[in-house]
């Protein structure tokens, strides 16, 4: 066909390693037409990726020499190009943005120097020309003040400002295909939608095709016009967008759409997907997915399913859609998760009660590192933890959410405020005497690896903070508990004896959650425990959580940016903005009815799967401010739509909407505070 761009054939790469060949990217085949959103949707090590390098020819050296098929640009072979003519490629014709933009980018090297480098070599712009261009350049992908911006450093820019410069240096080589691997995975909603919306923008200005990768069933459906689904290693079903959202055929595709998180699944369990990817180290002849698949029969486990139409562009994978093969009638549905509602819980008694806490760090320059502000991370937030709830704290990175809820584990000294457990003021204790409390007060961190000591065994970790606290006894009872808290968490005993890197991301987040449940705690901060994982791993994070909530009572502060999270878990929700808490309320009426313009904005922007909805995005101007001059009056002013001039002036105070509910907004009261 005329309009196709980019052809995939039997695109095979496979990886030397001491168990034999890791079959990464297995017969994948997929076409990218001119001008149209491709998305290669999976997990986590299914092949997106390697896809994507074995295209651009940026494969690690175990790789060369191991890649078969081909990769067609208008016909033309890339396989079969040698190096020197891809450096034309790359770039010129076909640009890619990487999922983290730090990596890709040149910390000692300017902004403007690193996108002249495309110029440069692509365009043959230098000088004068080179700047004006860049300047351009930074101003179409929406980067304010570009003359300024031009000559800082990564570090000075933001995660969304960052992923903007590396757009801007794809585009200097004015590419027909842009690759983009993960582009917001990293991101705050709200800057998720500005990528995503520039993404559109330069796709309708340009006529540029665009194949993105992602695991974000929510992106794909605001931006894909075909999608692809990989797992393990090849594609198991590729379709239009309406005929993906509309009728999925396959069972990894149905069950990832089980997986996700919503009001509609609250009281639920959600759709787990059993067991773990299979090793790509071995030669596959049967269903790669049957060891995990809900309708297995003998004959998945006999043979490779062919690729199947059933519909228009729309085919798969799978023995259930082959008009050949029969599953018989009495051949059982297994994995079927209960989906009986959980009781109602009645709102328990206040555990925890946090009345204007801040926490100001100082800046200090110069020789004699003289204070020269403050840095105002926590600026006067109140909230309460009840015993059995969840309150979830939302807001973009940078408002203050980890800082509040490490300083409320006294993991950080609060530099004003009260955090009142029971009836101790936890302030007023030194070390020691907060040594006792430790035992009710637990942190999950967002990144398990980085928050365990990779030296020491499973075991180890999980009993340290049992030998701190004196919990449990000599090393056989300690031995014994460790393997029930293992298998409270979902988790074989036997991993006890193994260390940190020899589990899935998901598997480490377990290790820590049992860490946590180990000195049998009442109150637990959950700093974005299931940001970093897939859909299906996320699903049985949060079955976790919320079983353990209502066999063991725990109180839950729960920091995160994911509102199908919030949906799912919350029985309360407090947004932050830089410092200070504009919303407060029971999670429907936040999340169903929001009143603060900040609110309002960050809900339009989380991706919906339904297309057609008609929502509107609301688009904050700017970035956030920086706390260490925050603006005068309310702090959300020069990005509002609605600011007036009172807004410039004095910080709202708060006010009662009902019994549960506050909002700090001049738009529903009058007093400022």
């Amino acid at each position: 066909m005329d309009d196709i761009l980019l052809s995939v054939r039997n695109l095979r790469t496979w990886f030397e390693s001491s168990k034999g060949p890791i079959r990464a990217v297995d017969g994948v085949s997929f076409d990218v037409r001119k001008g149209e959103c491709f998305a290669l949707l999976g997990e986590s090590g299914c092949g997106k990726s390697m896809t994507a390098l074995t295209i651009m020819q940026l494969l690690p050296p175990q790789a060369r020499g191991n890649v078969a098929g081909e990769v067609l640009l208008d016909n033309r072979d890339l396989l079969a190009l040698p190096e020197v003519a891809m450096r034309d490629v790359r770039g010129r014709r076909i640009g890619m943005i990487f999922q983290e933009p730090m990596t890709s980018l040149n910390p000692v090297l300017s902004v403007g120097a690193q996108i002249s480098e495309g110029l440069a070599r692509h365009k043959g712009l230098k000088g004068t020309a080179a700047r004006n261009r860049v300047l351009e350049l930074l101003d179409a992908v929406g980067i304010p003040d570009p003359g300024r911006r031009i000559d800082e450093y990564p570090h000075q820019l933001s995660g969304g400002m960052k992923q903007r410069v590396m757009i801007a240096m794809v585009l200097a080589g004015e590419p027909e295909l842009l690759i983009a691997d993960e582009p917001t995975t990293a991101l705050d909603v709200t800057i998720q939608a500005q990528i995503l919306e520039l993404l559109r923008k330069l796709q309708k200005e340009t006529g540029m095709a665009l194949l993105l990768i992602t695991h974000d069933l929510g992106v794909v459906a605001e931006m894909a016009d075909h999608v692809a689904v990989m797992y393990a290693g090849h594609i198991v079903e590729q379709a239009p967008r309406e005929g993906f959202f509309g009728n999925p055929g396959h069972p990894y595709t149905r069950k990832l759409f089980a997986s996700l998180p919503g009001q509609a699944k609250r009281g639920h369990k959600l759709a787990i997907i059993e067991g773990t990817v299979p090793s790509l180290a071995q030669v596959f002849t049967a269903c790669r997915f049957a060891d995990r698949c809900d309708y297995v029969w003998p004959a998945c486990h006999e043979t490779a399913p062919r690729w199947i139409e059933i519909g228009a562009g729309h085919g798969t994978r799978c023995h259930l859609q082959d008009p050949m093969m029969t599953r018989p009638a009495d051949a059982p549905i297994r994995g079927q998760q209960t989906q009986d509602a959980t009781p109602p819980q009645k709102d328990g008694n206040t555990l925890m009660k946090v009345d204007d806490l801040k926490v100001h760090f100082p800046v200090r320059k110069g020789l004699f590192q003289k204070t020269v502000g403050h840095v105002h991370a926590v600026d006067g937030v109140s909230l309460e933890l009840r015993k059995g709830r969840t309150l979830a704290l939302v807001g973009e990175s940078g408002c203050g959410k980890t800082t509040a809820g490490k300083a409320i584990l006294q993991l950080i000294r609060p530099t004003g405020g009260s955090i009142r457990y029971g009836d101790t003021e936890l302030t007023k204790l030194d070390s020691r005497g907060l040594r006792p409390y430790r035992r009710d007060l637990q942190f999950i961190f967002q990144d398990p690896y980085s928050a365990m000591n990779p030296r020491m065994l499973v075991s180890d970790i999980v009993a340290e903070g049992m030998i701190a606290q004196g919990v449990g006894g000599d090393d056989a009872k300690n031995g014994n508990r460790v393997g029930q808290l293992l298998e409270q968490v979902g988790l074989l005993p036997e991993a006890a004896r193994r260390y940190p890197h020899e589990f899935s991301g998901g598997q480490r987040q377990r290790i820590c959650i049992a860490r946590a449940l180990a000195v049998e705690p009442k109150v637990v901060v959950c700093d974005e425990p299931t940001s970093a994982l897939d859909v299906s791993v996320q699903a049985q994070i949060l079955n976790l959580l919320k079983g353990l909530q209502d066999d063991l009572g725990l109180s839950y502060l729960f920091i995160t940016h994911n509102m199908s999270v919030v949906e799912y878990l919350a029985h309360e929700v407090a947004v932050m903005y830089l410092g200070r808490i504009v919303e407060h309320g029971a999670v429907d009426e936040v999340l169903g009815s929001p009143k603060h313009p900040y609110t309002q904005a960050l809900l339009s922007a989380v991706p919906t799967l339904d297309k057609a909805s008609g929502r509107e995005v609301i688009r904050l101007q700017g970035d956030i401010p920086s706390p260490i001059n925050p603006p005068k009056g309310c702090h959300f002013h020069p990005r509002c739509p609605h600011v007036m001039p009172q807004c410039r002036e004095t910080y709202p105070g708060a006010t009662p909407l009902s019994d549960t509910r506050t909002v700090k907004c001049y738009l529903y009261g009058e007093g400022g505070g």
